[in-house]
This record gives structure tokens, sequence and C-alpha cells, in this order.
């Protein structure tokens, strides 16, 4: 089931730079969605609550 993102509010890091090259994440009920800066309009994957914390955890302690 694809989750209703019409109201989704996205951002980027603040460590993002300013060159386009970006991800754009958004948080709806327990659904993270994260898509291209440069295509709004384009494809969005989209995560459980709890796999994208396993993920963020894995880069925060560099996991490779």
């Amino acid at each position: 089931m694809t989750p209703d993102l019409s109201a989704a509010v996205w951002f980027k890091s603040s460590r993002s730079a300013n060159n386009g090259g970006c991800v754009e994440v958004a948080f709806v009920d327990q659904i993270v969605a994260v898509r291209d800066s440069k295509d709004p309009a384009g494809p969005v994957l989209t995560f459980d609550a709890g796999t994208w914390g396993a993920f963020v955890a894995a880069v925060c302690r560099d996991d490779r």
C-alpha cells in the first residue's frame, strides 16, 4: 500500500551542501519517505520506522 504523501513535510539535512545532490526525508505516520531533492515529483522510497532507525544507527556507527 502506498502511503498518502500529499501533506508530507520534506526536509534536507542541515549539513547538506547547496549543490542539488541531496535527498529529502519526510515522516508520515510510521513511514519514512525519501526522495531526490532534484526531482520532487519523481519516485519515493518508503521505509518503516524500525528499518529507517536501523539504517541511521548503522550510518552513525559507520558500518560498511
